[in-house]
């Protein structure tokens, strides 16, 4: 018989095993882009300045940093209802290093006021995960003489025309104030900023009587007291908001139809390899669990809430359902 077990054979054989077992691992390796993610400083576009989208984007950064090691710089670029710094994470290399907070503004009612959009919330954009959930509240300034909403609604009626400022056109600050002036019966002239800090100067400084501003942007002017230059009068929730616990919800106020959702989430370019966003939604939800990222967030007047990746993209398709016909039927347009 003749014997093909030789010497060489033996080592040709244990070679093809060796590398049967190296490929398979290699192959793995590559095909895993999660492993090593990230791999350089990340970036979210956090939208303006003392806004609620950027406050969480600092506090989720910063915890983001503690964990990864890498810096996360929160790129504030206000503007054209929050879809400037949309644009910027529609156009990012799409690797999972630029994310973007988004909200109603850039998310849904972009959608209508802007015809030439030049990105689709939920084609062009990949959601990770929800962050926060809240409400507006009615502020008025200190020389309005309401305290209550349904004394704004006479003031207002009495004096005609009122100026109410907003975040942007399309924010949800903005979507606030159409719905009340429906639901109270007032007339109203929005004038838009281009952040809702700047929303809340214009308050403050008396350029405006009225906003719809949220518990986060207002934080301040609630803990000065009488120093204060502001007044909420409710919240736009038909019950009082767990996060602001001191003012009235729209029932309470007499007008339980007007409720507007406040709401945050992270997203990143819809290209980004799928293995990334999960590792992206695993460090976020856990990040959201922390108890001292909940108070923190809490104590500003917002409550924090996680989602998986899928359950925030059905939530933003169900809000470009629910607003899409409100903003025009009230002929909201970007002004």
């Amino acid at each position: 018989m003749h014997r093909t077990d030789t010497a060489p054979a033996r080592a040709a054989s244990r070679l093809v095993l060796a590398v049967s077992i190296v490929l398979p691992v290699t192959a793995v390796a590559q095909a895993d882009p999660a492993r090593d993610f990230p791999q350089r400083p990340l970036r979210i576009m956090g939208q303006g300045v003392g806004s609620t989208a950027d406050y969480l984007s600092r506090v989720v950064g910063q915890k983001l940093t503690e964990r990864w090691g890498q810096p996360v710089v929160v790129d504030n670029r206000a503007g054209a209802g929050g879809t400037i710094p949309t644009e910027v994470a529609v156009r990012a290399t799409p690797d999972g290093h630029t994310l973007v907070m988004g909200h109603a503004g850039p998310m849904v009612s972009a959608v209508t006021l802007y015809p030439k959009l030049s990105y689709d919330p939920v084609r062009d954009l990949q959601p990770i995960s929800m962050v926060a959930q809240g409400v507006t509240a009615v502020v008025v300034h200190t020389s309005v003489p309401a305290g209550s909403l349904r004394e704004l609604a006479a003031w207002a009626k009495q004096k005609g025309r009122i100026a109410y400022g907003s975040a942007g056109n399309g924010s949800i600050s903005h979507l606030s104030g159409e719905l009340f002036r429906k639901v109270v019966g007032i007339d109203l002239e929005h004038v838009p900023y281009k952040s809702a800090g700047a929303a809340l100067t214009a308050l403050v400084s008396g350029e405006v009587q009225l906003s719809f501003l949220s518990p986060v942007t207002v934080a301040g002017q609630l803990k000065a007291g009488s120093a204060a230059k502001m007044r909420p009068l409710a919240v736009s929730s038909p019950k009082r908001f767990v996060g602001a616990p001191d003012i009235p919800g729209s029932a309470e106020a007499g007008y339980p139809q007007f409720e507007a959702r406040l709401w945050f989430g992270l997203f990143t370019a819809a290209k980004v390899p799928k293995p990334i966003v999960d590792k992206l939604n695993q460090a976020v939800v856990e990040i959201l669990a922390m108890p001292d990222v909940r108070e923190t967030i809490l104590r500003q007047g917002i409550e924090v809430g996680s989602s998986t990746p899928a359950e925030l993209g059905r939530f933003v398709s169900d809000e470009i359902a629910r607003w899409t016909p409100i903003i025009r039927a009230a002929g909201i347009t970007a002004d």
